[in-house]
């Protein structure tokens, strides 16, 4: 039922003027998704509040609320049709009334990590992309037909809204930026195992998929090969509201995978998310403290961006490249002991520039395990990345790779799949050697150049090149061959 609703809502956002992109329909979709998410919090809050004969204080007021503007309904419970508004005046009680009203709860807020506070982030960065009042009013209509009044309905509108995210995702060249590919990052989470209590975060959250991820693994337990989560996980009163409050952090600069990220997080089961709104690179290293740290980083960190200079100050090792501004960042903020799981391009193994870099990450941490990913990993971006699994707190010793290979070619109608990562995750545990595994030994790696792209010695050997003159002798015997053959044509004719 929610697939087609989906559907009708996109067919409705591509026939509006105001929105020409996969990232107008997911913005647009996320802000009315949001505001009937709340408005079912709050109804759920209020009955919740009723039971007990405690007053409830509803967050949004009562002309604001989407029971008021958007859905209004008959005291049958009905579509009330002539108390909706549509057309002209919808568009301006939207752009002139109710966005400036949302918006301004970012200053109404009594902290930074309360609802209020996000609701005034999200639509502080945001706006309303409709020109047709009545093409929104369509889409509000399709959206009052979701709900999210249950856990079955919140799971299965997480499936289609991170399928939206996808889709925005393979859309264009910067695809990694908003989506990295649901089965690398569960393979991440299952090798890095978090446990209740740890503290989780992405500081270039995008879509939060590391955290949302991170959220089902700890809440449900880990998906099988089948796609399902099949584990009989309890957990206690005390278990949820850690998870609720407690786990999860985020940083994104940029305001729509901010707001996506959000409205992710919200589908997954996290009421009030903790994604700050700022750019990550703007911390001054030489400030955190032991306060400020993480058990568990993971992410996919923005990479082939230039950084001011003023903000390559905040770092020990000066360069421009964002993602090497970000691994020093994951490096400082991990707790002694914290693990982490960085996608970065395959070039940081070995390129030049980032010899410092390397030399900092072997010296203070433990190296665990090198992914190599095969091209066409990120659907939409052309580029090999491969994934960085370390400790915090000891020099490296021995570092085990893994060469992931499909079989096939990958792209949009064969992306990668959980299957395709079973055996690495089968194997990193004990770190065991296979055909597209090994393990090496710091002390054998170039002491000058810190070089990390080592060949796999477990391939099959490939058949030696053939010497060139050997090449020229087989064409010419070729060549003989043919104008043999085409000699007893002629004959024949």
């Amino acid at each position: 039922m929610f697939e087609q609703t989906f559907r009708n809502l996109d067919n409705v956002l591509r026939r509006e003027a105001g929105c020409a992109t996969e990232l107008d329909y997911t913005e647009q979709t996320s802000w009315m998704l949001f505001l009937k998410y709340l408005d079912d919090l709050e109804y759920e809050h209020s009955q919740e509040a009723e039971l007990v004969g405690k007053p409830y204080h509803y967050v949004i007021e009562g002309d604001y609320r989407w029971s008021a503007w958007a859905a209004p309904k008959t005291e049958a419970g009905e579509f009330n049709h002539d108390k909706a508004l549509t057309g002209d005046d919808l568009i301006e009680f939207v752009d002139g009334k109710l966005f400036p009203y949302l918006q301004g709860f970012k200053e109404r807020a009594s902290a930074t990590d309360t609802i209020e506070y996000k609701i005034g982030e999200i639509f502080g960065e945001i706006r309303n992309r409709f020109r047709s009042g009545y093409s929104l009013r369509d889409a509000l209509e399709l959206i009052d037909g979701l709900s999210f009044r249950s856990q079955k309905q919140k799971h299965e509108l997480s499936y289609l809204y991170e399928a939206k995210i996808r889709n925005m995702g393979n859309a264009g060249r910067n695809g990694g930026e908003y989506y990295t590919p649901r089965p690398l990052i569960r393979s991440m989470v299952k090798v890095t195992q978090p446990q209740i209590g740890e503290t989780i975060c992405d500081p270039a959250a995008g879509s939060a998929g590391f955290l949302c991820e991170a959220h089902d693994y700890l809440r449900y337990g880990p998906m099988g090969a089948d796609g399902k989560r099949h584990s009989n996980k309890k957990l206690s009163t005390a278990d949820l509201d850690t998870l609720q409050k407690r786990t999860f952090y985020a940083r994104e600069k940029k305001s729509l995978p901010y707001v996506i990220g959000i409205m992710n997080m919200i589908l997954h089961g996290i009421e009030a998310p903790n994604i700050v709104h700022s750019n990550t690179l703007a911390d001054n290293l030489a400030d955190v403290q032991e306060k400020d740290r993480f058990d568990i980083i993971m992410a996919n960190p923005p990479f082939g961006g230039k950084e001011r200079k003023e903000v390559q100050q905040n770092f020990p090792i000066k360069t421009s490249e964002t993602a090497y501004l970000f691994l020093q960042h994951f490096m400082k903020y991990l707790k002694a002991g914290g693990r982490a799981a960085i996608v970065i391009k395959n070039t940081f193994l070995s390129n030049g520039d980032a010899r410092a870099l390397r030399r900092e990450l072997l010296d203070t941490c433990q190296l665990t395990t090198i992914l190599d990913c095969p091209s066409g990993t990120f659907l939409g971006a052309g580029v090999k990345t491969v994934v960085l699994f370390f400790e915090k707190g000891a020099p490296t010793r021995n570092i085990w790779y893994y060469q992931l290979d499909p079989g096939r070619s990958l792209g949009k109608t064969n992306p990668l799949n959980d299957d395709d990562l079973a055996d690495f995750v089968a194997r990193e545990a004990g770190h065991e050697d296979s055909e597209h595994s090994w393990a090496v030994d710091i002390n054998d790696l170039d002491p000058d150049t810190l070089d990390l792209s080592v060949k796999n010695p477990n391939a099959p050997e490939a058949e030696p090149l053939r010497e060139p003159e050997a090449i020229i002798e087989e064409i010419h015997t070729l060549t003989q061959q043919s104008d043999q053959i085409l000699e007893r044509i002629r004959g024949l004719l």
